[in-house]
């Protein structure tokens, strides 16, 4: 008898197994053409069919450059965001544990000693009494049944919140990688453009001193002198601007890996970074759905699906169990002889009549679930949106810097010419001035231009996803 009843519980577990009240779920149409956007803008990445699509391709694979891989792989070990994020998913997992151990029964070992005295008035004796009872019992206290799925359904919400904090994780990852990216190519264009202010400064400086030399035997006017000076300044407090902002992104590029990168490990100069490897969008905007901010949506809706089985639950009774087996006697010595066995089977139930909570609760699940919804389609929406400007940059980029360096070579013949002329006597120095600062202006566009292509690429990796860790 006693086996039975403890086995009881176990197959009504079993046979539970899959009973909630929560409604079926269907994935939301995503809310965004089905193809990505075509165009003059987009001819380039359309072009481009042979690239491996990103969902293959790891980050160690995509980052080429071998010491920013070394940068990457100690920010991933020592990011604390990374590190709070995963205790995040730690976290998740154990609540789904909670939630999932909370369908089985707790089974208690109990002892108790119980001594009691009774007056003589109040003694069915008429003399006073004093009893003792020891009870050793193995059973179950107050187990909910869930024969509506009430406790399956959080469980289902439990998990649900788990998978999205593990996509979140993930995200974070993908995050972190590319905003360490990112930050190390900042600091090589801010190393190249304080080389490229620098030797203007020694140019500029170099030309001040000519025209100083024909200034003092009455060449030149006192208004050429004073123009050389002022590109003098301007060149000068330029190599201070760029040496601030290399010493700030090399504080940021530190922050994002927890730690001072050793300098053999920083880029000298944009030029000699490797760039990543080429990276296709493929034709079909559906790769989206496996963004994990787009995953980490769909679980949560997921979740506030499965919370309304557990409001629906609510409306129905509540069954609970209390069931022990154990000996017990009036002596401690006789607790395990024969015939002092003794059981209790107390099965409870709750109906639920009228409270109006119940209603208003079921309302909050439904209206949770439209949010869900709501965020998911928003998710998906701005990731095609980030996707196809992604896109929309690496269809032009390679044009303008095409442009850009023709411009460049064309402003240098200029500034040579117009520095011929000037030496000679044929022109004034405005037109050096001129040639000069549009020169210059060029040159630094031309890294930005630079940095930007290299800059788009990591971006698209990071809207597309990512690939395995």
């Amino acid at each position: 008898m006693n086996r039975k009843l403890l086995l009881l519980p176990v197959g009504i577990v079993f046979f539970l197994g899959s009973c909630t009240m929560a409604p079926e779920y269907k994935r939301p149409e995503a809310p965004v053409p089905s193809e990505w956007p075509a165009g003059p803008a987009y001819l380039e990445t359309r072009a481009n069919k042979s690239a491996q699509p990103v969902a293959e391709v790891s980050w160690r694979e995509f980052i080429t450059d071998a010491r920013l891989q070394k940068i990457i792989e100690t920010a991933l070990t020592n990011n604390r965001d990374l590190r709070v994020t995963a205790l995040n998913v730690e976290r998740a997992k154990a609540m789904y544990g909670i939630g999932r151990a909370t369908l089985l029964p707790s089974v208690n070992a109990v002892g108790s000693l119980a001594k009691s005295r009774v007056p003589a008035d109040l003694s069915s004796t008429r003399s006073t009494m004093t009893s003792e009872r020891y009870d050793v019992n193995l059973g179950i206290t107050s187990w909910e049944i869930d024969f509506f799925g009430r406790l399956r359904s959080l469980k289902d919400k439990a998990l649900e919140e788990y998978l999205a904090t593990d996509q979140a994780s993930r995200g974070a990852q993908i995050m972190l990688v590319s905003t360490v990216t990112q930050a190390y190519l900042a600091l090589a264009a801010n190393r190249e453009a304080l080389q490229l202010v620098t030797k203007t400064l020694e140019a500029q400086e170099a030309t001040y001193k000519m025209i100083q030399k024909r200034y003092d035997v009455g060449m030149i006017s006192e208004l050429d002198l004073m123009r050389a000076q002022s590109q003098v300044e301007i060149a000068r407090g330029d190599v201070a601007r760029y040496t601030q902002l290399t010493a700030q992104a090399e504080n940021a590029l530190s922050l994002l890996v927890a730690s001072p990168v050793p300098q053999e490990l920083l880029p000298a100069q944009l030029a000699g970074v490797s760039p990543p490897r080429e990276i296709s969008a493929g034709l079909s905007s559906e790769l989206l759905l496996r963004r994990p901010d787009v995953l980490a949506a769909e679980h949560q809706l997921k979740a506030a699906n499965a919370n309304i089985g557990a409001a629906r639950a609510a409306f129905f009774p509540r069954i609970a169990l209390t069931a022990f087996a154990g000996t017990a006697s009036a002596d401690l010595s006789g607790l395990f002889k024969s015939g002092s066995g003794v059981w209790t089977f107390a099965p409870q139930i709750m109906m639920p009549i009228f409270d109006a909570r119940t209603w208003f609760a079921y309302d909050v699940t439904k209206i949770e679930k439209e949010i869900s919804v709501a965020q998911y389609e928003k998710a998906i929406q701005s990731a095609f949106r980030e996707v196809a400007d992604a896109l929309a940059v690496k269809g032009t980029v390679n044009r303008q810097i095409e442009a850009q360096q023709s411009l460049v070579d064309a402003l240098a013949i200029a500034y040579r010419l117009s520095e011929s002329r000037y030496t000679k006597g044929i022109d004034s120095y405005l037109a050096v001035l001129d040639a000069q600062r549009s020169l210059y202006s060029a040159q630094q566009g031309l890294i930005m231009l630079r940095l930007a292509s290299i800059n788009n690429l990591v971006t698209l990796y990071k809207t597309l996803g990512g690939g395995a860790s």
